[in-house]
């Protein structure tokens, strides 16, 4: 064993100059003879190993010209050169030039990651990953843009970043043809045409093709909304609804549509609306055949078949096929009226609410019925009015199979099954199956008699008092005549 000194090195390099001949056969089957013997009279040269060593080239590749501190080094790499890789993997069969590939490699397969994070006991496969992985609590940057200057931890991250500066999109779907900057991003949209969504929510079992779009979508069940407004405080559960809220603030509109010159706070609302312009319905129900220009509008009436609810109340767990339902639905919780009436002031959990409420106010009955022409207030209102006309009677009791028009009045006639009163006079205590009921006997204690005789002005406490006394006064009227 000979030891050389190096003139500017403080380390003593060991250079074992008599090679094992078992070592030196291993290494002749995978470099020719005349690469051998340049390697051989290159090895026992000192003189040119310390030459070589200031010049920090060790061990030099006569092929290529690159340099390696130690000989096994140089051997791995010669035998890349030559192509051989005579370590296989038991598991794969995918060969390697060196052990220590091979073993990094069988990672993939035992799922051992022995090299841990001191920070955050983050775990990883190779060294080189930890090494990269410290650089977010260190901050280090060691790789720079040449073109805007921002760092990156990573060689593999400022290559993908460069791409914006140059265009490139090496990555083509071979379906639609369109290209992409980063493989991560060709693959997610491949599942665009393969229809896969890996990524399935734990509470509803809905699925995704992102983990992004997963992640967000739990916060619809934790209730979490990490981005808050500065200005307003209002809390979003991502990022990109929070720069949009914030638009809405500024009034900002960086998007314009080239045709009209409308413009608009969102990219995708911009896409949407150039939709109308083109004439194009790229989404199609195989259900019922609708067509829809907004894959928004499209996959919420998809619901419609399928009967999908995908968003529940934390409080009492009833789903929801719209997220607007599932927050109007909340404010019964939390007691939240955040609409009020100009003209009383009593307030509502919603605004088509309070519109309906105003026309008890100005008298507007929008709704008709196309037999007698009796009005309505609201639509709901029409519908059952329509059933005295068709006769309908869509509910009906599951004990003595009576039917009704009205769902209300099947539950208070299903108290007469039950036997149950909940409405109980606060003066005797006496109990009722129905409010109104109720409300017709407090007056027996208030002695109110809203109801009167438009002829003789005789007051009654119940409208089934008046009908009889204008029945009477009808029958007497007749009995006279004669």
């Amino acid at each position: 064993m000979t030891s050389v000194k190096m003139e500017d090195c403080s380390e003593t390099l060991g250079l074992n100059y008599n090679i094992k001949e078992e070592e030196k056969n291993d290494f002749r089957e995978s470099i020719s003879e005349d690469d051998i013997a340049d390697m051989d009279t290159f090895l026992i040269s000192g003189e040119q190993q310390q030459e070589d060593h200031k010049e920090k080239n060790c061990h030099r590749c006569l092929h290529c010209g690159k340099s390696f501190l130690s000989v096994s080094l140089l051997k791995r790499h010669m035998s890349a050169l030559t192509r051989k890789k005579p370590y296989s993997c038991s598991d794969c069969g995918k060969a390697f030039t060196a052990s220590s590939a091979l073993t990094q490699h069988q990672r993939v397969h035992t799922g051992e990651k022995p090299y841990s994070c001191s920070n955050c006991s983050k775990h990883f496969s190779h060294l080189q990953h930890l090494k990269i992985h410290q650089r977010v609590h260190s901050g280090e940057k060691p790789y720079p843009c040449s073109d805007c200057g921002k760092g990156f931890s990573d060689s593999g991250r400022l290559k993908v970043h460069q791409r914006i500066h140059t265009g490139e999109k090496p990555y083509s779907c071979s379906a639609c043809m369109k290209s992409f900057s980063r493989l991560g991003n060709l693959t997610i949209h491949q599942r665009v045409h393969s229809g896969e969504k890996p990524y399935s929510c734990s509470d509803c079992g809905k699925g995704f093709s992102q983990i992004g779009g997963l992640i967000v979508h739990q916060r619809i069940h934790t209730g979490e909304k990490p981005y808050s407004c500065l200005d307003c405080g209002k809390g979003f559960s991502n990022s990109s609804s929070l720069r949009l809220h914030q638009r809405i603030n500024t009034g900002e509109k960086p998007y314009y549509c080239s045709d009209c010159g409308k413009g608009f706070s969102c990219l995708r609302t911009l896409q949407v609306h150039q939709r109308i312009h083109t004439g194009q319905n790229p989404y199609s129900c195989s259900d019922c055949r609708k067509v829809f220009f907004c894959l928004s509008s499209f996959q919420v009436h998809q619901r419609i078949h399928t009967g999908e609810k995908p968003y529940s109340c934390s409080d009492c767990r009833k789903s929801f096929s719209y997220l607007a339902n599932l927050k109007i639905h909340q404010r019964i919780h939390t007691g939240e009226k955040n609409v009020s009436c100009s003209d009383c002031g009593k307030c509502f959990i919603t605004s088509s609410r309070l519109t309906q409420h105003q026309r008890v106010h100005t008298g507007e009955k929008p709704y008709s019925c196309s037999e007698c022409g009796k009005g309505f207030s609201q639509s709901s209102h029409l519908k059952v009015h329509q059933r005295t006309h068709t006769g309908e009677k869509p509910y009906s009791c599951s004990d003595c199979g009576k039917g009704f028009s009205h769902s209300t009045h099947l539950k208070v006639h299903q108290r007469t099954h039950t036997g149950e009163k909940p409405y109980s006079c606060s003066d005797c205590g006496k109990c009722f199956s129905d409010s109104s009921s109720l409300k017709g006997h407090l007056r027996v204690h208030t002695g109110e008699k809203p109801y009167s005789c438009s002829d003789c002005g005789k007051a009654f406490s119940h409208v089934g008092g008046l009908k009889v006394h204008q029945r009477r006064k009808q029958h007497m009227e007749r009995v006279s005549v004669k």
